[in-house]
């Protein structure tokens, strides 16, 4: 039983938030059904996206909706808020919240006062000043982006086979990723290997017409996977005529023209970013304590160093990883520490809501998985290296037993199955981000070509 009636905010929806939240309302089932508890869960999007199948999705292997879970499905005792959380202020145990209506009614936001702050807003995109880069380029972080960047794939595919220009087509057929990393990776595997298919359905687009090209600052890809396997990656993607460079940088995509530190320009109307993410910009806006990368400074307990009643974990959070050899070292910010790290985040909550000890926090790293496209992929897993097939596989299974709920497992086992049985879908349904442009067309306006707003910045 707690020792008096608690007040729990969940700032953020993603891994963490979803699991922490639905750990604490299992533990405290009794509590809440008296009144005793209360657990509040804020997020910008009323459900957690399960990232490691953004790429199959952007693919066309899973649907859209098979890779999110819907928040108040799952969280059926919680109180969910759609809203992004501007600041806290946790001396006064209140946090600031832009809600969907905000705009309506005039208001900056609603306050929300609490007693135990779990804070787990997740990470955005890091960006640089690159000339042209807001205005033409794509990332890969919300379900939104990955569906967006299928069809704007497909849809280049259209204008190369529908123009006579050379250098139209040159562009349209020429498809540049920024980042060699997971995202970026498995992303340029997946999307590669979807148009190489689709163009057995282009009378006059091969697939040595396409240029895909993966930039990457650092001397290798994949470091998750070790170095070996990095290397086989460079050579597997090469071998599929994918121009990977290396220790290069993208300087300019300005006038759709992308511009390498190395001197080369290609004109091309496609540039994926996903060169790395940074802390969520809600923690500058509260009074706890960062390190020099902007994550909230963490005990092995995952609570808020030096801060009673503030925890956090996952990209938000700098938790030192008690398993590691070298003193100072802290947890990868991944989804393999994020959902265990929710577990203990929420155990820990409810004990110092009864007054019991605390859990620490350990988890030696297991390894990791990529795809690159159907049936290929890298992986190690406890110092054993796999590639080709049953690495693949493995990444397959791995996510499979991963993904929450046993709706999203049952769903996507049966897309996979039935992705064997019959042939790829490779239909464009870019008209979707302009829904309104026929009927206006046929009222007598004029159709707006700008994307609708969308505050997660999806292009």
């Amino acid at each position: 039983m707690v020792k008096e009636r608690a007040r729990i905010l969940v700032v953020g929806g993603g891994y963490v938030g979803m699991y922490t939240a639905l750990r604490l309302q299992r533990r405290l089932k009794r509590e809440l059904g008296r009144g005793e508890a209360e657990i509040t869960v804020v997020t910008p999007d009323p459900y957690m996206t399960y990232q490691p199948f953004l790429p199959e999705a952007a693919a066309g292997a899973i649907s859209p909706r098979h890779v999110v879970v819907p928040l108040r499905r799952v969280l059926d005792r919680c109180r969910v808020v759609i809203g992004e959380a501007t600041a806290v202020d946790h001396a006064a145990r209140t946090a600031t919240v832009r809600t969907p209506a905000t705009e309506e009614e005039g208001t900056e936001g609603i306050r929300i006062e609490y007693d135990e702050l779990v804070l787990a807003p997740g990470s955005v995109a890091r960006t640089l000043p690159i000339p042209g880069l807001a205005e033409h380029a794509i990332g890969f972080k919300t379900v939104e982006e990955a569906i967006g960047l299928r069809n704007h794939v497909l849809e280049q595919m259209d204008i190369a086979s529908s123009t006579r220009d050379p250098a139209v087509r040159d562009a349209a057929l020429t498809f540049v990723f920024v980042g060699g990393g997971y995202a970026g990776v498995e992303a340029l595997g997946e999307l590669e290997d979807m148009a190489r298919y689709a163009t057995r359905y282009y009378h006059n687009v091969r697939p040595e017409d396409m240029k895909w090209i993966l930039v990457e600052a650092s001397d290798r890809i994949l470091p998750e996977v070790g170095e070996e396997m990095g290397r086989y990656t460079v050579t597997e993607l090469r071998r599929r005529n994918i121009d990977v460079r290396l220790e290069t940088r993208l300087d300019s995509c300005a006038d759709r023209v992308a511009v390498l530190s190395d001197g080369s320009r290609f004109p091309t109307r496609t540039v994926v970013w996903t060169a790395g993410v940074k802390p969520h910009p809600v923690l500058a806006a509260t009074d706890l304590p960062l390190n020099e990368r902007g994550r909230l400074r963490c005990t092995a307990e995952l609570s808020v160093e030096g801060v009673p009643h503030a925890w956090a974990a996952g990209d938000a959070a700098a938790v030192p990883d008690v398993t590691a050899r070298e003193e100072g070292r802290e947890c990868a910010p991944n989804a393999q520490h994020a959902l265990r790290q929710a577990r203990v985040l929420g155990d820990n909550v409810v004990h110092s809501l009864r007054g019991e000890p605390l859990e620490t926090y350990a988890h030696k790293y297991a390894g990791s998985v990529a795809s690159l496209g159907l049936h290929k992929g890298v992986a190690q897993i406890y110092g054993r290296k796999l590639k080709g097939y049953p690495a693949w596989f493995m990444h397959r299974t791995y996510h499979l037993s991963r993904v929450p709920t046993f709706n999203r497992k049952a769903r996507v086992a049966a897309e996979w199955t039935l992705a064997g049985l019959f042939k790829r879908e490779i239909v464009s349904l870019g008209s979707l981000e302009h829904p309104r442009a026929e009927f206006e067309l046929a009222a007598g306006g004029k159709p707006s070509q700008d994307p609708p707003h969308n505050p997660k910045g999806s292009s």
